[in-house]
Parts: structure tokens; C-alpha cells; sequence
């Protein structure tokens, strides 16, 4: 079971962080989107008060964060949560009220463009090596090779380094491979996003965008870190989770 912090008021949205940091810090920005909607933000195994798995694993963890949609949820994930939440929007479509992903790993939907085959071979080779680095060796390489614009220290401590040190043993995103033909065929709406930053990153949120039906939107200012724009990601996520509820509610009415 997941620990999970409840804010604000109004439909319900639940939102995924990725790795190496926890709800807290990821989504610390959208808390202002409390005044509208009901934020559910789970902290995923092994971080805050979460119990933690043998490793951090995509397909472990699709199923408790589908669990958290009840009867009904707005879904948003980012980097490593985002391809959580693909993978749990596939499992229960009849609960999910619309799925929004900004930069998931799941690199390898787009494999065949050189950039993207090259970032994989770069990350395989990362992970193969891992053993061999100290933990801030390891995560400085891998926010580096994502665009994340998280300050890293020149030494970690507490959470950063039990992040870091988790990041080392999680099953690498890379490996996902997204139920893309079930995604496009359920009722709801998709929205990804991108952080202008990346031609790696474009791909892959172009070709996932283009395979399930979603709407594409780009959100730059600060790379791969997407939702640490604060209002300019909130805003067009705002927008997206409202007409979406305005739609459902036409769709009632009729």
C-alpha cells in the first residue's frame, strides 16, 4: 500500500513522480491546482513512507497506483511515473477520466531513430557499469543524460541518497513497452508532454502521442523537469483536466 497525501478540493487527480525524488518535491509546484481539483499524490515504493519493493519496477507498481484511481481519476505521470501511468490506465480504463504523461522512458516506441537508439546504448551501458560508481557518479550521469535541471550537491545525503541509490537497482523505463493499441481505444482523453530540450524526448512524446490519440502539447523552461515550470505546466494541465470534466458533464447531460 502506498502512503499518499490528499489535497484540496473537487474531481479527483492522481499524480505519479518519477525517480531519484518523491511526491513532495516533484509536484510541490501544482499544489495551487488544489483550489480546483482533489490532489492524490502517492509517494511510489521506497520513498517518503511507502513501503519499499526488491527494486522500483514499472509493472510492480502500475497496479498500486491503479488502486488509488476508486471509481473515477484523472491520471498524470512524469519521466519514470509517467510510464507508471501507462502501464495503470491499461489496467483499469473504466476509472480513469483522462491520462496525462510528460517525458516517460519508454524510449524504446521510438526506437529506429538514431538519437533515441543511441540514448538506450547509452543508459544499457549506465546501468551495466553501475555497479562500479558511487551513487553520485550514477546520478549525476543520469540526469545528465535525461536534461533533468534538479540541482544535484557534491554530496548526497538522506533522501537524495536513498534515491540515488534506488535509481541504481530500478528496472530501467527503457524496458516498458506500453499497451499502445489499448490505450488508444479507451474512452478517454490523453494529453503529452514534452519540454523542448530534447530531440530524444520529441520523439518519443510524438511517437506516443501519434500511437494512443493524444493531444501533444511542449512546455519549456526547465528540460526534462517539466512540472518544476509551475504555472506554465499547470496551466495547460488545468485547461486539459476542465474540458475534460466539461465534456464528461455534456456527455451526462445527453
Amino acid at each position: 500500500m502506498l502512503e499518499s497525501r490528499h489535497v484540496g478540493s473537487g474531481p479527483r487527480v492522481v499524480f505519479v513522480h518519477g525517480s531519484v525524488v518523491g511526491a513532495e518535491r516533484t509536484w510541490r509546484h501544482q499544489l495551487a491546482l488544489a483550489e480546483h481539483w482533489t490532489l492524490v499524490l502517492p509517494d511510489r515504493p521506497g520513498f517518503g513512507r511507502s513501503a519499499p519493493l526488491a527494486r522500483g519496477d514499472f509493472e510492480a507498481e502500475a497496479p498500486l497506483i491503479a488502486e488509488l484511481l476508486e471509481d473515477g481519476a484523472h491520471l498524470v505521470g512524469h519521466s519514470y511515473g509517467a510510464v507508471i501511468a501507462l502501464q495503470a490506465a491499461a489496467l483499469r480504463p473504466e476509472a480513469v477520466r483522462s491520462l496525462s504523461v510528460s517525458e516517460p522512458g519508454c524510449l524504446r516506441i521510438a526506437s529506429g531513430h538514431p538519437l533515441v537508439d543511441a540514448q538506450i546504448a547509452g543508459g544499457e551501458m549506465l546501468y551495466a557499469h553501475g555497479a562500479k560508481l558511487e551513487p553520485l557518479e550514477f546520478l549525476r550521469a543520469f540526469r545528465g543524460g535525461v536534461g533533468s535541471t534538479h540541482e544535484t550537491p557534491e554530496e548526497l545525503s538522506g533522501e537524495l541518497l536513498d534515491g540515488a541509490r534506488m535509481l541504481m537497482r530500478e528496472r530501467p523505463p527503457w524496458e516498458a513497452e506500453p499497451p499502445l493499441e489499448q490505450l488508444r481505444s479507451a474512452a478517454f482523453a490523453k494529453l503529452v508532454i514534452s519540454g523542448a530540450h530534447s530531440e530524444v524526448f520529441e520523439a518519443v512524446c510524438d511517437t506516443l502521442a501519434c500511437e494512443i490519440g493524444a493531444e501533444r502539447a511542449v512546455v519549456a523552461g526547465r528540460n526534462h523537469t517539466i512540472p518544476a515550470t509551475g504555472e506554465p505546466y499547470n496551466a495547460r494541465l488545468h485547461a486539459f483536466l476542465l474540458g475534460c470534466e466539461r465534456a464528461r458533464a455534456a456527455g451526462t447531460a445527453e
